[in-house]
């Protein structure tokens, strides 16, 4: 009776088709949350301006600064005593997360003299 070997050839290839998209996946998401991760970062530097904006009675140049550092972001504005406080909110634009995750950003400023 004779000896039957079995080889292993193309096994390797096989393994990397199957395990590459995981991998392009891994790749992908790790790239998204670094963009996400600095998007949320300048949509924290544009609420600090822009709340300190509306503290020292400047409200009329916060929409061009928004659009100059946050585009499509959201803002809302509240006062509470000596303290004015903007939120503001933007959907993540990088990628696989585009449009399913929104940021949030809030700053305040201690308004001046009001």
């Amino acid at each position: 009776m004779p000896r039957v070997v079995r080889r292993d050839d193309g096994s390797v290839t096989a393994e990397f088709a199957v395990v590459l998209p995981a991998v392009l996946a891994v790749v992908a998401l790790a790239v998204g949350a670094v963009g996400a991760s600095s998007q949320s970062v300048r949509l924290a530097d544009a609420a600090a301006v822009a709340a300190r904006q509306t503290a020292r009675g400047d409200a009329a140049s916060v929409p061009g600064t928004l659009a100059a550092l946050a585009p499509g972001a959201v803002s809302r504005s509240s006062v509470d005593g000596a303290v004015v406080c903007l939120s503001l909110a933007r959907p993540v634009s990088l990628g696989p997360l585009s449009g399913v995750v929104t940021l949030h950003a809030r700053s305040c400023a201690p308004s001046a003299g009001r």
